[in-house]
């Protein structure tokens, strides 16, 4: 078993991953980039270690320090967490000539699944459906010609990418040569790739994604799907398990999917294949995430089990410990990502400082954060602070039960996506379960806030901070020497 771990990464994932290594006895180490000082995964962990650097997120790519501080500190096992380095081939590939574990899969691997060219080519092989696509193996002219064979509408995508960056609708053959381009030049500025392939794009799709964990042997076992539908601008905003109005034969062929792929792969440890699924039944192969995903948690609430904990004994060379007739699904979850973000706005990030943080409680409800009254929000990082997670019996309990832990949320001074989230949760067709991957632009109506004058505004918040004994305390509560005085004046 691993002795200390070092986390590289922050917030949210790194305080979870710390949780389960405090409950496996294992150390752990937090690094650190100096506006994260004060944060939550550096007070929590054992060990911490600051990163150096004028650029926050520049820190937490620096290779060379990390490994550094994986010496220094005697760790022998690193969590990548998710973004980052997580999916960094070379990342992997030089822990494990520094005789560093690396909790993810083997270097190989990542370069086989985190190409989406490479990987829906290895899909292909294996039978598993994809989408009709083109890639540019000549000159631009010919990938245009290739691509319009298909038909449109058209998706170009890029290789290296994720989050719907280097992402392009093309609906009209005029378009395709523009935006071939424009995908090409951002794909090359976020992901220094600027390859590009084209596919079919299937129409208000869903977006489900099965969890897998494999032990580098050929043995994988998956946890089952999520539902992770809701999305603006192709990043996810709400995700549950299991997915809703899913018969019971899609699921297991799909599940089925997932774990013939990864089996082919000999892929260790956890990882994610995703696919999209058609108004019509058909699914195709997306892409596979070789780590952690953030919506994680709804798989351990209806599984019962700890990934991370599963990510460490894999990593730690115990293979896996139960078998895929021992994985059950029970009950329903979902998550939200709460963000610092102005949903009325297009979802503009917004900064600010934490003032007032309370976070909901009771049976079922789980809070993965990494944020504390006092701290500030920037843009050095992404815009997502925390995520809320309900688990019950039933989806519609989960909803309810959601809904509730919203209302009962409370996070001032800094803008978040808190209510429009709430209002997701009370929306009848989100209730229903008919999702697709075009329902916050359809419902955008329904989901818009209710108009509150200037006055009105300031009252609610006046109102929820004057509910707070906390907040009461230490807005009125007079100091000594001067509460002994009394009224005395000068």
């Amino acid at each position: 078993m691993l002795k200390k771990v070092l986390i590289a990464n922050r917030g949210e994932i790194a305080c979870r991953v710390i949780r389960t290594l405090k409950k496996m006895g294992i150390g752990s180490v937090a690094v650190y980039h100096h506006e994260d000082r004060l944060a939550p995964h550096v007070q929590m962990a054992d060990e911490r270690v600051q990163l150096e650097g004028s650029v926050p997120t520049a820190a937490y790519l620096d290779q060379d320090q990390i490994v550094a501080a994986c010496k220094k500190t005697g760790a022998d096992g690193l969590h990548p967490g998710y973004g980052f380095l997580s999916e960094n081939a070379g990342f992997s590939g030089r822990l494990a000539k520094e005789g560093i574990t690396f909790i993810g899969p083997e270097a190989d691997v990542v370069t086989l699944m985190g190409d989406k060219i490479i990987s829906r080519e290895y899909a292909q092989k294996q039978g598993i459906p994809i989408a009709p696509s083109a890639k540019q193996t000549g000159s631009v002219e010919d990938f245009i010609k290739e691509a319009a064979k298909i038909g449109f509408p058209l998706l170009i995508k890029a290789s290296a990418g994720g989050g719907g960056k280097g992402m392009k609708i093309v609906r009209k053959a005029d378009e395709l040569e523009e935006q071939i381009r424009v995908a090409s030049s951002e794909a090359q500025r976020y992901f220094s790739d600027g390859r590009v392939y084209a596919e079919k794009l299937v129409e208000l799709p869903r977006h489900i994604e099965v969890q897998i964990l494999g032990d580098g042997k050929g043995n994988v076992v998956h946890l089952f799907e999520r539902e992770c539908s809701i999305q603006r601008r192709y990043q996810k905003v709400v995700e549950e398990s299991p997915a809703p109005n899913m018969p019971t034969e899609l699921r297991d062929r799909i599940c089925a999917s997932a774990v013939k792929l990864t089996s082919a792969a000999k892929y260790k440890n956890a990882g994610t294949v995703e696919f999209i699924l058609g108004a019509d039944g058909e699914f195709y192969f997306l892409e596979m995430n070789t780590r952690l995903q953030v919506e994680h948690p709804v798989t351990e609430m209806v599984t019962g089990i700890d990934l991370v904990e599963e990510q460490i004994k894999i990593a730690s060379g115990l293979g896996l410990s139960f078998s895929q007739k021992d994985v059950k699904q029970k009950g329903s979850a979902i998550e939200v990502r709460i963000c610092a973000e102005r949903p009325e706005k297009d979802y503009q990030p917004a900064v600010g400082r934490v003032g007032l943080l309370r976070t909901p409680t009771g049976d079922g409800v789980r809070w993965d954060g990494g944020i504390r009254e006092g701290q500030y929000v920037t843009p050095a990082f992404d815009s997502m602070l925390a995520k809320l997670i309900a688990y019950a019996g039933s989806r519609a309990e989960a909803v309810t039960k959601l809904e509730e832990a919203l209302n009962d949320l409370v996070l001032l001074g800094v803008p978040t996506n808190i209510d429009f989230l709430g209002r997701i949760m009370r929306n009848d067709v989100f209730k229903s379960g008919k999702l697709h991957t075009g329902f916050l632009v359809d419902q955008a109506a329904s989901l818009a806030p209710a108009t509150l004058g200037k006055a009105e505004e300031a009252a609610v918040i006046l109102a929820a901070m004057l509910g707070n004994a906390d907040f009461r305390l230490s807005a009125f509560e007079v100091p000594e020497p001067y509460a002994s005085i009394g009224s005395w004046q000068n």
